[in-house]
């Protein structure tokens, strides 16, 4: 988790200026690596050292998965598509009791991680030599290609060269061939600006010492990071639907921790584990399928996103308030069921509105920050608070009843946002400040027009 909250952010920011194709692939071969480590593991320290790194890999898809899903799916259909991406996560959790036995119990615990890092390794290695697609909203940053940086950092090299530029045109990635591409766009219109531009930067690259310019790549980097969050705070639409999401994530932390607990000690379940794992792994599957069918139809809009998240929530925490209350043990898991199954259809909204809320440039950032949000708030507290509130009552049917009230208002925040004014910001041109040659250098890679062809055209259309 400490991996996961930590590197989301840094991803985010770079898939602004580095194609998210490439960062994925450092993403995975991280995950990769750190999941080889467990299995190699000597102690706890060791353990929870891999076990953070392997939170480091996943950060790359946390932020980037979602948006590039949003790209790629038919406009009538991207909540569906988002549903099926995050249906994957309870899904995975059931694969994962099952495979975890099967090979601990066969070949040993060392196994299982094993096994999983040689699984993942081609597909660590797809997201370096596949042809990358662009990510609507990232842009080409000229800082993170002055001679100084590439000499200190040579990945940026290869993240930045292989993204953002066809890997056919042959060209290395350095300030005489950005110049000279720069010469010819301007060349055709009379303009002599380009002989200053060039020997402004052969006199930076000169006097100025490479650290002093790597601080201030950083430095630049940092501030643009806080000029998005300032913007993402600044929100509206944004913030409800993420107080909404804390609100809401509280509940399902703490039903995952203790509700076993609870179910035993309520209902003498022998097998309490089972039981509420196999219904938060179906009702999780079928529930966030259905969330993102159902919005869909209703044609998805941010207002419609807004409805449907606060009807389930409302309703689905109806159901599992009314479960608690029952004595009956099957009656008790038919409304929980119920309740379980309307909770989990906002996967999908919810995660929609977090897309479209903000320009495109800033979704990476809006996924990553979401996911802080809703963890350090939300799920990682409410374990802990939940057994303080448990010592001090002594009585698992009201503290589940308790932690359940949580839900309604996560339900009312959400409503709030209904009549919020929101606009769908899909299609928002979101980097007006960006010039027409670094226009040219993020040419999509779907095209197959080579960068050298997009900057003729441009130079004949002057």
């Amino acid at each position: 988790m400490v991996g996961l909250l930590l590197a989301s952010p840094i991803f985010a920011s770079l898939a602004k200026s580095v194609n998210p194709f490439r960062l994925i692939g450092v993403g995975l071969s991280v995950w990769t690596l750190a999941t080889l480590g467990c299995g190699f593991s000597f102690n706890f320290w060791s353990i929870a050292a891999c076990r953070m790194l392997v939170g480091v890999g996943e950060a790359s898809f946390i932020s980037l998965a979602a948006p590039f899903i949003d790209d790629n799916a038919p406009a009538a259909q991207k909540t569906a598509w988002l549903a099926i991406f995050y249906m994957c996560i309870p899904a995975g959790y059931a694969i994962g009791y099952v495979y975890g036995g099967l090979v601990g119990s066969h070949f040993g615990w060392r196994y299982a991680f094993w096994v999983e890092a040689i699984v993942m390794f081609p597909f660590a290695i797809l997201g370096f030599v596949m042809k990358p697609l662009q990510l609507k909203g990232a842009h080409f940053s000229p800082a993170l290609i002055s001679c100084s940086s590439l000499t200190l950092f040579p990945i940026a090299n290869l993240l930045v060269h292989a993204g953002f530029v066809p890997t056919d045109s042959g060209k290395a990635l350095t300030l005489e061939t950005v110049v000279s591409e720069v010469q010819d766009v301007e060349t055709s219109n009379g303009k002599d600006e380009v002989l200053s531009l060039k020997a402004e930067f052969r006199d930076k690259s000169s006097h100025e010492p490479s650290k002093s310019n790597s601080a201030s790549i950083i430095l630049d980097q940092f501030l643009r990071f806080l000029k998005d969050m300032k913007e993402l705070l600044l929100d509206k639409v944004y913030v409800v639907n993420v107080l909404g999401y804390i609100a809401y994530n509280f509940v399902i932390g703490a039903y995952s921790y203790w509700g076993p607990k609870a179910g035993y000690s309520i209902y003498h379940m022998t097998n309490a584990d089972m039981i509420f794992g196999g219904i938060t792994v179906v009702c999780g599957i079928l529930g966030t399928l259905a969330g993102g069918f159902v919005l869909d139809f209703m044609t998805n809009t941010i207002s419609n996103a807004f409805k449907l998240l606060s009807i389930t929530t409302f309703i689905g925490g109806a159901f599992c308030f009314g479960a608690f209350l029952f004595r009956s043990q099957y009656g008790f898991l038919a409304l929980f069921a119920i309740g379980e199954l309307l909770v989990f259809a906002t996967q999908g909204p919810v995660n929609y509105v977090c897309l479209h809320c903000v320009k495109p440039s800033l979704r990476p950032l809006s996924m990553a920050m979401s996911t802080v949000a809703i963890h350090i708030f939300g799920d990682v507290p409410s374990s802990p608070l939940v057994g303080v509130v448990q010592d001090n009552i002594k009585n698992w049917r009201t503290t589940a009843l308790i932690l359940t009230t949580v839900f309604f208002p996560a339900a009312a925040i959400w409503f709030i946002g209904i009549f919020l004014h929101s606009v769908d910001r899909y299609n928002e041109d979101s980097e007006h400040e960006v010039s027409s040659v670094e226009r040219t250098s993020t040419a999509p890679l779907l095209e197959e027009s080579t960068a050298e062809t997009s900057i003729s055209h441009q130079s004949q259309e002057g």
